[in-house]
């Protein structure tokens, strides 16, 4: 029986009782293993075979036109939109380091930016958002002494101002996209979008003011108490006065790179009379990756590649054919780009074997301002 794991700092005359550590099953983290679940194999190849049926059937795809299409593209854009989406990667290692610092947990940008990318592997590869999981794991991998309850409120808090930072952008680019109003097909896509905002400031409102007590009300054992209180330091700790602030600045210019890369996409494929504009770019953009938060297949397979190509059809009159050239050419780019480089990460780092952080990296001994 292994001794009770405890943790440096403020709460380290609190260790978590019972005899199991925190780390998540390996079985839960093994991205081999998964990979050869059936049900992972159904999640890929399913959405892959419906969305293939749904392009040929009802939006009478035309294989040689897009072969075409992609093969006239110009390559310069195509290059460009690829870089625009990689200058996000370390934006969101940046932001993460200075998330955990808020918690009192110091790491490298790059450290931090390996790790995100390999867990943006695992979400392209298995469904339910694994690899959030795997992010924190890893994370727990290399620095035992960081905790993997906080960690994960670090990537709740995350999420939380992506989702907000998507519904905010995309409905700020969907108003001057649509600026003589919003066809019926969006009105639905408006009002989701402000639901989302208002049913997020409800959950954080919720968790900060009565998230410990109703675990406390309804006499949750003592230790998942522990637990909910570091999440909930690890959602918090990033959104005060001084850190928020930054963070949003940080999470507007990464969703940026997101519309950048389909702007690029579009103006690579060159269609005539295909122009969204910057704004329509971004709403478009935005919307997909909104769907990407489905957790029903891999990065979205499927719903998002139907969802885009209906927006560009029915919103932008976007011939169907062209439609559909322009997103799986957008999903080359990032999806199967991550699967091409992060598989090679995968092979090469030495994060997913424990190697460790870089020096310096650990818990603080002194609350400090992230820089």
């Amino acid at each position: 029986m292994e001794p009770p794991v405890s943790e440096p700092g403020p709460d380290a005359a609190e260790p978590i009782p019972g005899p199991a550590p925190e780390a998540p099953p390996e079985d839960t983290v093994s991205l081999g293993r998964r990979l050869r679940q059936p049900k992972t194999i159904l999640s890929i190849v399913l959405p892959l075979i419906l969305t293939l049926l749904v392009f040929r059937v009802a939006f009478q795809l035309d294989i040689a036109t897009l072969i075409q299409g992609v093969q006239q593209a110009n390559k310069v854009w195509l290059l460009v939109a690829f870089l625009v989406f990689y200058l996000g990667f370390p934006l969101r290692g940046y932001r993460w380091k200075r998330i955990l610092a808020a918690t009192r947990f110091k790491i490298t940008t790059r450290d931090g930016t390996e790790i995100l990318f390999l867990s943006w592997l695992v979400n392209c590869l298995v469904p339910a958002k694994l690899g959030d999981v795997y992010r924190a794991y890893l994370l727990k991998l290399n620095e035992p002494r960081a905790s993997l309850s906080r960690t994960f409120g670090t990537v709740f808090i995350e999420r939380l101002l992506d989702i907000f930072a998507i519904a905010v952008l995309g409905l700020a680019a969907g108003f001057w996209s649509f600026r003589n109003g919003f066809p019926p097909a969006i009105q639905f896509v408006v009002v989701l979008g402000i639901g989302v905002v208002v049913a997020m400031v409800v959950l954080l409102l919720t968790l900060r003011n009565f998230g410990r007590g109703l675990l406390v009300r309804f006499h949750v054992p003592h230790r998942f108490v522990e637990l909910y209180d570091k999440f909930e330091e690890g959602v918090f700790g990033a959104i005060g006065p001084r850190q928020l602030p930054p963070l949003l600045l940080l999470t507007a210019l990464i969703w940026s790179t997101e519309g950048l890369r389909f702007f690029f996409v579009v103006k690579a494929l060159g269609y005539p009379g295909v122009d969204l504009g910057l704004s329509g770019a971004f709403f478009v953009a935005l919307i997909g990756s909104l769907l990407t938060a489905v957790p029903l297949s891999p990065a979205g397979l499927g719903t998002v590649e139907l969802g885009v190509s209906a927006v560009l059809v029915y919103a932008y009159n976007v011939p169907q054919t062209q439609a559909a050239t322009i997103v799986i050419v957008d999903r080359l780019i990032s999806v199967f780009s991550i699967i091409v480089i992060g598989g090679i990460l995968y092979v090469v780092s030495g994060k997913r074997r424990g190697a460790g952080l870089a020096p310096g990296s650990g818990p603080m001994d002194e609350v400090a301002a992230p820089v």
